[in-house]
């Protein structure tokens, strides 16, 4: 649920961006929607909204989904304020390859990885499980960053638009099944030894 409830500000993104040259009147105000500015305006409040609705609800402000609105304000601010879809474009290569170096460098400090840390309390799994779980994330965050910019840079905006819903929804449900299976066969020993 709480993932689903992620992809909200990026299907907002998607919707309002095929709205490009579209007006609406409320009142005596009338807005004509502007392409990926109106969808980066949209994108800046609905990712706002998310943390605050998160907040709310669990009275704990993640560290990922704060970071993740610094840099949808910073790059979606500087696509507003220089006009340049390119910052909005780059935003989501240095966000994910930021967290590949944070889970990756977490793999040398301290005695356990982000995974461990982050997952550690709820299974217990052996060390080079925990190992290439971690792994399996920085892979995917590099992947994910590198693909953003070749559609970026070699494919039109809609497509690049397109590309971000997309594949934010199949590298989710790529994600969550690659950690299944890596982590499914400990969790049973697990259970057996609890018996």
């Amino acid at each position: 649920m709480k993932q689903l409830a992620e992809f909200l500000p990026i299907a907002l993104f998607f919707i309002v961006y095929q709205l490009d040259g579209q007006s609406v009147a409320v009142g005596g105000w009338q807005y004509t929607f502007d392409g990926i500015f109106s969808a980066t305006a949209v994108l800046m409040i609905a990712t706002l909204a998310q943390v605050l609705f998160t907040y709310a609800l669990t009275r704990r402000l993640e560290k990922r989904l704060l970071w993740l609105l610094l840099a949808v304000l910073l790059f979606g601010g500087a696509t507003l304020v220089f006009r340049n879809q390119m910052f909005i474009q780059w935003k989501p290569t240095i966000f994910n390859w930021v967290l590949a170096l944070v889970f990756g460098a977490s793999q040398f400090i301290g005695e356990k990885n982000l995974m461990e840390r982050t997952l550690g309390s709820q299974i217990h799994l052996p060390q080079p499980v925990w190992n290439r779980l971690n792994l399996l994330w920085v892979a995917n965050f590099t992947i994910v960053g590198g693909l953003n910019l070749v559609v970026a840079y070699g494919f039109s905006e809609q497509t690049w638009v397109s590309y971000k819903l997309y594949s934010a929804i199949g590298f989710t449900v790529l994600l969550t099944i690659l950690t299944a299976l890596l982590i499914t066969p400990h969790l049973k020993d697990e259970q057996l030894a609890n018996k």
